[in-house]
């Protein structure tokens, strides 16, 4: 994503960013507890905070309600117990409507293959009852982002998996989110594609400076993006350890590369493992 605009949603800083200590807060999960109609408990007790500004990764392995805890922030779902709170602004909605100030992007695409790239990422605020008209400025600052202004006009079937999943991204930043989630946007793509969204999400992340929850199984891939890595416990899920990754951005192959790297690397993998023999 080249020649990437500065774009500042509300509560968000384009720039530098203060340290983690200094971050103001900006959601908070309390004693947060989901049991599903068929007596699955998928988290229990999840304490969680997270400041403004923050890319934090929540990393755990298969089944340990990482996805869940992140539909329960969007408001997609409702938690069985405990509180989940937004410190400022509207906050998240409860319902199929995650309103503006939350960016979703799931795991697949899931754009609309009988509309343009263009009506797929002015969804969103289609949603909200603004006309295309009203809101065509914010779908192109949007496209322009995430490097696909040119294809506005393309279908979904004409364009790669990566493109496809750039397009889901433009799509939850058009309403200039003071929240993005995301949950493991990219597991489906191959290495190459996958590395090099993971240099433009930071890349994008620079731009608008938004607060990112992003969800993966991979350890190489949190550390690379994150400066706030949650590992999570086996089912039920739970918060076991929190990790700070203090190299700073921007990051490139370099970092990759890097004795830094490979030592975070290790830090997360060992707690990674220790959260897998976590008994329930």
């Amino acid at each position: 994503m080249n020649d990437a605009v500065a774009l500042t949603p509300a509560g968000c800083v384009a720039g530098a960013r203060p340290g983690l200590a200094e971050r103001p807060e900006l959601l908070r999960l309390e004693h947060v507890k989901k049991r599903f109609r068929g007596g699955v408990e998928a988290l229990r007790d999840m304490n969680l905070t997270v400041n403004t500004g923050d890319f934090m990764s929540l990393l755990g392995p298969s089944g340990c309600g990482k996805s869940t805890a992140l539909r329960l922030i969007a408001g997609l779902m409702q938690p069985s117990a405990g509180r989940i709170e937004m410190l400022s602004g509207k906050g998240a909605k409860h319902g199929p409507d995650v309103g503006p100030d939350i960016g979703v992007v799931f795991q697949e695409p899931t754009l609309m293959p009988w509309a343009r790239v263009a009506e797929n990422v002015w969804l969103p605020w289609r949603l909200q009852g603004r006309s295309y008209a009203d809101a065509r400025d914010d779908v192109l600052e949007a496209l322009k982002l995430v490097g696909l202004e040119k294809f506005q006009r393309a279908f979904p079937r004409e364009l790669s998996g990566g493109m496809r999943m750039r397009v889901s991204i433009a799509r939850a930043l058009v309403t200039k989110p003071r929240l993005l989630l995301m949950d493991e946007p990219f597991a489906a793509l191959d290495e190459i594609t996958r590395f090099r969204l993971n240099n433009d999400l930071l890349a994008l992340r620079e731009a608008i400076g938004c607060t990112v929850i992003f969800v993966t199984h991979s350890v190489f891939e949190s550390v690379f993006l994150s400066d706030r890595i949650v590992v999570m416990g086996a089912r039920p899920g739970r918060v076991i350890r929190e990790l700070e990754v203090d190299a700073p951005y921007p990051r490139d192959e370099a970092f990759r590369t890097s004795a830094t790297y490979a030592a975070h690397c290790r830090e997360a993998s060992d707690a990674l493992h220790h959260a897998m023999g976590e008994a329930a």
